[in-house]
């Protein structure tokens, strides 16, 4: 049985995001009967809210109508393009946060981020899509400079910038950033966080993972697996 899980580098729990086998708590799970353990072994479960509680809900339910997605948005990306919600239409993708010119968490992101790209550099129907933290000095120019520097390819990882207000608003009530799993960040770039989210095909929160974290990010490649395969 694989587990995803996240730990952080402050309070350090051990989160379990997916891939459980479904014999816990029926009243948190919505699954066909007819499933036998073995075919639902394997089930990313769904998240709708700050504290990630796991929801394990069987594709195309009614309980998934209304459940929590990402909304609509429109930024800028490294080659001065829009990049919305259209562009991720059907896709799967890993969503984050940084800055360019971060000398500290960002660069040891990335080079887990980069171990995603590779994982999937044929597949186009997984994508990476990052937000700058600082959209007022990640200009485009800067962060187009920054891409082909770090092997970033376009079309594959989106560094997104934009009004601050836009990414922060988004960043607080769709991929619940400012709170982290309880590491409240009181400083004016409180996004400036490890957190890795996985969004699927419909724009729902599937995991969450410490992107510091080697063996978390291979759960993440292998849980991006399990969903394309779905």
């Amino acid at each position: 049985m694989r587990l995803s899980l996240l730990i952080t580098t402050k309070i350090k729990p051990v989160f379990v995001s997916s891939a459980l086998l479904l014999l816990c708590s029926t009243s948190a799970i919505t699954v066909n009967s007819a499933h036998s353990a073995d075919e639902l072994s394997y089930q990313l479960s769904y998240y709708n809210s700050k504290e990630f509680t796991p929801h394990w809900i069987e594709s195309g339910s009614e309980a998934l109508d209304g459940f929590h997605k990402i909304p609509p948005f429109s930024f800028t990306n490294q080659d001065g393009e829009e990049v919305s919600e259209k562009d991720f239409e059907n896709k799967i993708y890993v969503a984050g946060f940084f800055f360019s010119t971060c000398p500290g968490i960002c660069p040891m992101i990335r080079s887990k981020l980069a171990k995603v790209q590779e994982a999937f550099i044929d597949d186009d129907s997984v994508k990476i899509l990052q937000h700058s933290i600082r959209p007022n000095t990640d200009t485009v120019d800067l962060l187009k400079a920054y891409a082909d520097k770090n092997g970033i390819l376009s079309n594959k990882w989106y560094l997104a910038t934009g009004e601050r207000d836009a990414i922060y608003s988004l960043a607080k009530s769709a991929y619940f950033a400012s709170d982290d799993l309880g590491n409240l960040q009181n400083t004016e770039d409180f996004l400036h966080t490890e957190s890795l989210l996985l969004i699927d095909q419909n724009r729902h929160i599937r995991g969450i993972y410490n992107g510091l974290n080697s063996a978390s990010v291979d759960y993440l490649i292998a849980d991006i697996k399990a969903l394309n395969a779905q």
